[in-house]
């Protein structure tokens, strides 16, 4: 009989992260857990001979999105031995990282894996993990040049995150900043540490004419996406988000990597190291496929008109 092999998931790029528990079983059956984008990871899955109730079972349970937690969780999901864990973001893969260097864990969905210490390079990751990032540093620069092509008049930008939960911050905010001095802006950093300080960030860009806000990728912004989006709409600022479910809820302008695509591809490390090979002998992958998305309904509101050319790039329209 061959040997029980585990795949398991810590994530956080919703509101919660699922934790997989160990089951009791006769049959030793490959068990799996997922986050988000379920779908996407388990048909890439089938594709490549895995499939639930034959040879993979999917099991989760869930816990609230701060750090205490992820390590925690953390903790308890090395304590069950897997032989494989598939992580989501950059803190959860930081607090496995802490419990075990020896584990092979596969990020789907993180920023800056080499100024995090999580692997040597991208060619050669060189330890237990590999995986797929989000963007290059150089999408703040993009983000400005969207902002600055539909609101011309805008002149200063606030960058929005929590240091916690985005402990890479000064990957994108570098970037932000000489992005901002080539287009006259002027970049403001605006960090919070909980949900209570998001309003003030708010409140003080509107307090000063020609003022928007980009919200960095961030787990924690993730789960208060609604009330971001809500804030923007509340004191007038065209906001610029870095996946589509913030235009889904409200938001003016998404424009980012197509997570559910990295899912797709995270299934095929799944798959090639539950046969053999090695995180080290895998390299970091940048994104593939990237999503423009505009909420139509939200820029009437702003009294924003997006170009044609824009438009006809776009993705997704929201009416």
């Amino acid at each position: 009989m061959r040997r029980r092999e585990f795949i398991t998931l810590l994530g956080g790029a919703a509101a919660a992260w699922p934790l997989v528990a160990r089951a009791q079983q006769a049959e030793r059956m490959r068990l799996i857990g997922v986050l988000m984008a379920y779908a996407a990871f388990r048909e890439a899955l089938q594709k490549l001979g895995w499939a639930e109730g034959r040879n993979i079972r999917i099991d989760t349970r869930w816990a609230t999105p701060d750090v205490e937690a992820m390590q925690r969780l953390a903790k308890e999901l090395v304590a069950l031995q897997p032989d494989l864990i598939l992580s989501q973001s950059t803190p959860t893969t930081a607090a496995l990282l802490q419990q075990t260097r020896t584990i092979p864990i596969i990020f789907a969905n993180i920023a800056d894996p080499v100024g995090s210490g999580f692997v040597a390079s991208f060619p050669r990751p060189g330890g237990n993990v590999t995986g797929f990032v989000l963007f290059e540093p150089t999408m703040a620069g993009k983000w400005l040049e969207l902002l600055k092509e539909i609101a011309p008049r805008v002149n200063r930008v606030a960058f929005l995150f929590n240091p916690a939960t985005a402990t890479y911050f000064e990957y994108y905010m570098n970037s932000f900043k000489a992005a901002a001095a080539s287009f006259g802006v002027e970049a403001i950093a605006a960090p919070v540490h909980d949900r209570s300080e998001l309003e003030s960030v708010f409140a003080l860009q509107a307090h000063e004419p020609n003022s928007s806000i980009i919200v960095m990728p961030d787990s924690f912004l993730n789960a208060h996406r609604v009330e971001i989006t809500s804030l923007a709409a509340r004191y007038r600022l065209p906001a610029i988000y870095p996946y589509r479910l913030y235009t889904k809820v409200g938001g003016f302008l998404s424009y980012g990597n197509d997570v559910f695509d990295n899912y797709r591809r995270a299934a095929g490390y799944v798959d090639r190291i539950l046969k053999g090979e090695k995180p080290s002998e895998l390299p970091v992958q940048a994104p593939v496929k990237f999503e423009l998305v505009f909420n139509l309904k939200t820029a009437k509101a702003l009294g924003l008109q997006i170009p044609d050319r824009l438009l006809a790039l776009a993705d997704e329209v929201i009416e």
